[in-house]
């Protein structure tokens, strides 16, 4: 059995989307699954979200209390490592300007944390002013488990590894380490226009 799941074939891109296509991506209009490893079951319940490491004091919030949180409707083009890209995909979540707001930090990256056990880093400049949200909405419905629901990371502007999946929480670190997939050789950064897909691209 396959450690990833597989993939899917796309279709040609067209002229019109050519310049929001990075280079080496392709058009879906379905939404592909890849996942490393089986999907986490968290019940509402028992799910929380926390900011925590080189923080003055680390914040913590239940679902509801997430919940609560003042949140945003966004529409942005998604592309992954695997060279499927999506356009126009809508979502609905609380951007991590809102969960850092009030935080005192000299940090300069963020590791973020998921249930099921899954890492990926990023600069802290790469999910602040307006780039990186937490969702819980694709498309007007409830975020499907396979898709991260309840929630996941959105940064939209890297591969879409960086947008982690059932995101549990974010440590801010003084220093940059390599999460789950940077660990096996992954690109520390993953910017698809530069198609950072693995170390030394």
């Amino acid at each position: 059995m396959s450690f990833i799941s597989r993939g899917f074939r796309g279709q040609p891109h067209n002229e019109a989307a050519a310049g929001r296509l990075p280079p080496g991506q392709y058009l879906v209009n379905d939404f592909p699954v890849l996942s490393a490893g089986p999907t986490p079951r968290t019940s509402l319940s028992e799910w929380s979200f926390s900011i925590t490491g080189e923080v003055d004091e680390p914040k913590r919030w239940t679902w509801d209390e997430f919940r609560a949180l003042p949140t945003e409707t966004l529409t942005r083009d998604i592309h992954c490592v695997t060279k499927w890209s999506k356009l126009d995909t809508v979502w609905q979540g609380v951007s991590v300007d809102t969960l850092l707001d009030g935080v005192e930090t000299s940090a300069e990256y963020v590791m973020v944390s998921s249930y099921g056990g899954y890492t990926t880093n990023l600069p802290l400049e790469d999910v602040t002013d307006g780039k990186a949200w937490v969702v819980f909405e694709f498309d007007g419905a409830p975020l499907e488990r396979e898709h991260g629901g309840p929630a996941r990371l959105l940064v939209p502007h890297l591969y879409f590894w960086k947008s982690a999946k059932w995101v549990r929480g974010l440590q801010l670190m003084a220093e940059d380490a390599p999460g789950f997939w940077e660990t096996f050789g992954y690109h520390m950064y993953g910017d698809p226009w530069r198609e950072q897909r693995y170390s030394g691209d």
